[in-house]
């Protein structure tokens, strides 16, 4: 049976084509080496189930591995503490094999669970203590989807557990190490987990009550001395291993698809691609890359595989993948209506240009981080991914663009400005000013700053829209500027945008982009001052020569 790309469940190697983890699963054995208990924490579709399921094959020489999953608990399940403890007792008899665990340990649970009704976590933890001193090996348990435990206090409650037996690891037996997994960190699941009622007797993840504007983290000896007992998972240590793919990892994973078909596609180059639009977001990989095989090969314009696996094919496959209703983005879009906050943070990254500084102790950054829409660059918070950055474009300027002149017109003339199947911006650039011109000429100057680019954005979508795409470069986002990258059928156009701040600013702004140009390998560039100043030149667009590069320069 012939191998396939992979978007849904874990990954098989024997069916899949995968990315090679080793090294990921070697850095995570070192944690349990430790003997260090702690959390994966990563947005939806991030291969945490694939990582965790190789993990336990990986530690099986050294190690009993229990893996369990909650999500295969109900409800009810964790409703009460022995109905708890029967159906995680119920998951340890199932997965754990014979000779993993000893008679005595099975008989022990098959009695906590005949008689449920007065089992106790307290004694559940008995059991497993002395099956961790009985052992022939170290045990290490591992739960995913560890979020489907929210909203009750039992699962508090086996924290704590947990955090005692931790603690008390040099005289009494416990696990080797715990890992658990979800999309959300444990700071956070207090917020799925608490009651409207009982929230403030309940706080186990250090975080302040209430919904303050600057609420910020508290320590653990912060609390209250009644709560410190329900923080039971302080004892975490840091995950700080990159489980995103790197252009190595998803080259490696091409030759072997490579192998199978000889399509004599350009490896390095694809590898690149897929990389520079995803950001080695392992969903979003693996989607494009059955995409192409699996669509965009035998579709028109494309017959075989040879022709599929080329920059056309992906930039075809990424069309596609835009204008796809898959979970993943359907996640993204309920984030921001369970976080409206996160709207804020995001519509600045995307329009403003200006720089949000990354900082883990902001509420709203580390909850986009959280979701997997930011991650920190440099210090800096930016959208984790041109796939990402440009779905919440649409987002953002669908929710706009009803109501908006300039969008009307380019959806009205956009025929106008493509040519033979070729993009002509100076023609978009000179429209827009016109445009502008005449329908926000009489404006001042803090409104570019909120609304310039936005307008330029409303404008080019219609144009471009279901042929190509626009992104910001992320070292580019500061308080002057906002750099775009325009791909339209395969051509890249590169369009600065920037404020109006006199002659010399402007120069610098010329030989600025002709440094991307050159990074991009073009010859020409086109640039959009916002100028409102009453002494400014006369607007329009002209060219400008720099060096051996062409701008086309337009001022509104």
């Amino acid at each position: 049976m012939s191998r396939t790309f992979n978007i849904t469940a874990d990954c098989k190697p024997s069916l899949h084509y995968m990315v090679d983890i080793t090294d990921r699963l070697e850095k995570i054995k070192k944690m349990i080496d430790a003997g260090q208990y702690f959390t994966i924490n990563r947005a939806r579709q991030y291969g945490k189930t694939t990582t965790l399921r190789a993990l336990a094959k990986y530690l099986v020489q050294d190690y009993i591995v229990v893996s369990l999953d909650f999500q295969l608990l109900s409800h009810n399940d964790f409703a009460e503490e022995g109905a708890f403890v029967k159906a995680f007792s119920e998951a340890v008899l199932r997965k754990a094999g014979e000779g993993d665990l000893p008679a005595e340990i099975r008989r022990n649970l098959q009695e906590l669970i005949g008689e449920s009704q007065k089992a106790t976590l307290g004694g559940l933890f008995e059991i497993l203590s002395v099956w961790c001193r009985i052992s022939r090996k170290p045990i290490v348990m591992i739960i995913d989807e560890v979020d489907s435990a929210s909203n009750n206090q039992v699962f508090l409650d086996f924290l704590s557990q947990l955090r005692g037996y931790y603690i008390d690891r040099d005289v009494t037996p416990t696990f080797q190490s715990v890992i658990l997994a979800g999309v959300y960190d444990i700071k956070n699941i207090k917020r799925k987990i608490r009651s409207d009622e009982d929230h403030k007797n309940n706080s186990p993840w250090n975080m302040r009550e209430g919904n303050e504007e600057n609420e910020s983290l508290l320590s653990f000896d912060d609390c209250p001395r009644d709560h410190k007992e329900l923080a039971p998972y302080d004892i975490a240590a840091k995950f700080r291993v990159d489980m995103s793919f790197s252009q190595k990892d998803i080259t490696g994973m091409l030759k072997e698809y490579e192998k199978d078909y000889h399509t004599d596609m350009d490896i390095a180059t694809i590898a690149r691609l897929i990389y520079d639009y995803t950001s080695g977001y392992p969903y979003l990989v693996s989607w494009l890359c059955k995409c192409i095989d699996e669509d965009i090969s035998g579709s028109r314009g494309f017959p075989d595989r040879r022709t599929a696996w080329t920059k056309e094919g992906f930039l075809e496959a990424e069309k596609l993948l835009l204008n796809d209703k898959n979970t993943l983005f359907e996640s993204l879009v309920n984030k921001l209506t369970d976080y409206p906050e996160l709207k804020n943070v995001l519509y600045e990254l995307l329009f403003t240009g200006k720089a949000i500084p990354y900082n883990p102790l902001n509420k709203y950054i580390e909850t986009a981080e959280m979701f997997g829409f930011i991650k920190n660059e440099n210090g800096s918070a930016v959208i984790s991914n041109r796939i990402f950055e440009t779905v919440l474009y649409n987002l953002f300027i669908s929710e706009e663009y009803m109501d908006s002149k300039i969008y009307d017109v380019g959806l009205r003339e956009k025929n106008q400005f493509v040519s033979g199947g070729h993009l002509d911006m100076r023609k978009v650039l000179e429209k827009f000013v016109e445009i502008f011109q005449y329908l926000y000429g009489d404006q001042k100057e803090s409104f570019l700053e909120e609304a310039g680019r936005r307008y330029f954005m409303l404008f080019l979508k219609p144009i471009i829209n279901g042929t190509g795409n626009c992104y910001v470069e992320p070292e580019t986002r500061n308080r002057e500027r906002m750099d775009l990258v325009v791909d339209y059928r395969g051509e890249q156009f590169v369009v600065e945008l920037k404020i109006w701040h006199g002659d010399a600013y402007n120069k610098r702004g010329e030989e600025q982009i002709s440094e991307y140009l050159e990074y991009y390998g073009l010859k020409k560039g086109y640039m959009i001052s916002f100028n409102f100043n009453k002494k400014k030149k006369e607007s329009g667009v002209k060219n400008v020569i720099v060096g051996d590069k062409v701008l086309i320069e337009a001022v509104v």
